[in-house]
């Protein structure tokens, strides 16, 4: 539900009742069905009277490919080596990457092996995006790296010992998080929709409150400095990835609600061999 619904700032609380009559204005017809990806937002949109509860669908996720993410094959969190705590999202400060920052300055001051990675790129066109002249600042000071745009995320959590996203932002569900599922990563998340739906907190990870910096730090140490209990929840996140967030059954899910809508399309397409 993104910046309008998240955010403090004037302009996206100015700009939330018109976005509220477009989205019940847009969804009312009797034919009409919503996919949601998480309970919260399904309250969001019956509490709201956006649209009858008997049109709404919850499917988890867009899904990932639980066989090009695996886990890692050495130890996460080994002694020996530098630890490598990821996080991946636009640069929005709704995505908390300046509690990210602030995190990996104060782990680091504590002299922890630690390498802070944040991969994705500002939004120019959203006003939450970090100023470039901040991503500067972050680049001088040296304490996380930027990547910038990555395109094989496979790769990348193959590098991962923890994965963390501590957002504010109105997540559906988040893909970087499935995605870190997949590949088998202890996951440090907010407490808030969507994130809630990948982790369960001291199963596959830790919940932490939103905006809190001072958790969040906690949060990566008590991994790093404990890699039984890190190899203990990677292991959880990858079998909730396979039971809930394989792209096949997303897309299964996905279809199915095509299917009621138009009931001669399943007979049509399985007699083409679809």
């Amino acid at each position: 539900m993104g910046y309008v619904f998240s955010s403090k700032e004037l302009l996206a609380r100015r700009l939330r009742p018109l976005v509220y009559r477009l989205l019940r204005f847009g969804m009312s017809g009797r034919k009409s069905r919503l996919i949601v990806q998480n309970p919260d937002d399904r309250r969001t949109v019956i509490d709201a009277g956006l649209m009858d509860a008997s049109h709404v669908r919850l499917i988890a996720g867009s899904g990932v490919d639980t066989q090009r993410y695996r886990p890692r094959a050495d130890a996460l969190c080994a002694s020996g080596r530098a630890r490598s705590v990821v996080f991946a999202a636009r640069l929005l400060w709704d995505k908390g990457v300046a509690e990210f920052v602030r995190a990996a300055q104060a782990l680091r001051a504590e002299g922890l092996n630690i390498h802070f990675l944040v991969a994705g790129e500002p939004d120019a066109g959203n006003p939450a995006s970090v100023p470039e002249e901040q991503l500067a600042a972050w680049r001088e000071e040296g304490n996380v790296t930027l990547l910038g745009h990555v395109q094989d995320m496979p790769a990348l959590m193959a590098t991962a010992d923890v994965v963390v996203l501590p957002t504010s932002y109105r997540e559906g569900v988040p893909r970087s998080l499935i995605e870190a599922a997949a590949a088998g990563l202890p996951i440090v998340t907010s407490d808030a929709p969507g994130c809630r739906e990948v982790v369960e907190d001291g199963v596959n990870g830790i919940l932490v409150p939103v905006r809190d910096g001072i958790a969040l730090a906690a949060a990566i140490r008590k991994l790093v400095q404990d890699p039984a209990l890190a190899a203990r929840m990677g292991a959880a996140s990858r079998q909730k990835a396979l039971a809930q967030f394989d792209e096949r059954i997303v897309l299964a899910n996905t279809l199915a609600v095509y299917r009621e809508l138009v009931p001669k399309w399943r007979s049509f397409h399985e007699s083409e061999d679809f």
